[in-house]
């Protein structure tokens, strides 16, 4: 639950009251009835009017910017990768970090048994 006087952004329109999306407002009191679909009163000073929301309407401010930040950063890393063609690191922002590291263990475990005595003799003469 959001605390009262903290600014969020507006991020859908659920009810479709014409809500300006992306533009920022500050929660002034909640919608405790049971029986309503509301659950914030957000005051948007834009407009300089106060508008019943539900809780999938609006998102912290800082979420939000933290959210377009990675974007960002994930798009910037892509047109990098392509400007210098770099297949790898490509890959790596395309297919998340979580799949290289999984691909690593999954090409540990598929040594052959040759492959694996072979291994432990190096490391025997070291």
């Amino acid at each position: 639950m959001l605390r009262l006087g903290e600014k969020v952004t507006i991020v859908a329109d659920a009810f479709e009251q014409n809500l300006p999306v992306g533009q920022y407002a500050y929660i002034i009191a909640y919608d405790r009835n049971p029986d309503n679909a509301f659950e914030y009163v957000i005051r948007i000073p834009y407009l300089n009017r106060n508008f019943f929301v539900p809780a999938g309407d609006i998102e912290l401010e800082a979420v939000v910017l933290k959210q377009e930040a990675e974007r960002i950063e994930r798009e910037a890393l892509i047109d990098f990768a392509l400007s210098t063609y770099n297949e790898k690191l490509f890959h790596q922002v395309m297919n998340g970090e979580q799949d290289i590291a999984e691909e690593e263990e999954e090409a540990k475990e598929t040594l052959s048994q040759a492959d694996f005595i072979k291994q432990v003799n190096l490391r025997a003469w070291i």
